[in-house]
């Protein structure tokens, strides 16, 4: 049995060199930088528990997928709704002391952001595992345990009404602060605008 636990241990520390920074980047888009590191943290904890559930190829959408249910966990034990909204105010200062363009961005991104915060999580999430986490929508579909076919109709749908909040937020078309039209950058809540 040491030769099992030997290449369980080996398996492990291979999945965590490969993985660890993807999930934490992961977390961090989700959640501030410290609780991010404690997601990733207990992702990885699950891995070892549960290292032969693990798929050997492509492992990521299940470590993705364990994150986001260790996200859920921790957003029922605390209001994470008040961090975030902590981080774009500090995000939107230090746009406004850096100058007007990067306080235009700035603004433009905080109307996406609020425009995608009214969507339903799942929709959320389906554009955050797409354009944040740049995943295809084949590895997205396993990471919501959904088909191909209902994550394409989930993700057109949750654009579609990302769009019409966007245009209701300044009608005619969907505008920023500086009243530009968003570039399909800013549309794709830009992956600058976190850690």
């Amino acid at each position: 049995m040491p030769d099992s636990d030997d290449a369980a241990r080996d398996r492990f520390a291979a999945l965590y060199d490969l993985h660890y920074s993807a999930v934490l980047r992961y977390a961090a888009r989700r959640i501030d930088v410290e609780a991010a590191r404690d997601i990733a943290a207990e992702t990885f904890l699950t891995a070892w528990r549960l290292l032969d559930r693990v798929p050997s190829e492509q492992p990521l959408p299940w470590l993705y997928a364990t994150a986001r249910r260790c996200m859920a966990n921790e957003f029922r034990r605390q209001n994470g709704r008040e961090r975030l909204d902590a981080r774009i105010r500090a995000e939107a200062g230090r746009g406004a002391a850096a100058g007007s363009e990067l306080s235009e961005r700035v603004a433009d991104r905080l109307d996406v952001l609020a425009a995608l915060d009214t969507l339903l999580p799942r929709d959320q999430e389906a554009l955050r595992l797409i354009e944040w986490e740049q995943l295809d929508v084949a590895t997205a579909a396993r990471v919501l345990g959904c088909s191909t076919g209902t994550f394409k109709v989930r993700l057109h749908r949750a654009r579609r009404r990302l769009a019409r909040t966007l245009d209701q937020q300044s009608p005619g078309r969907a505008t920023g602060a500086s009243g530009a039209a968003l570039s399909p950058a800013v549309i794709k809540v830009s992956r600058e605008i976190s850690p």
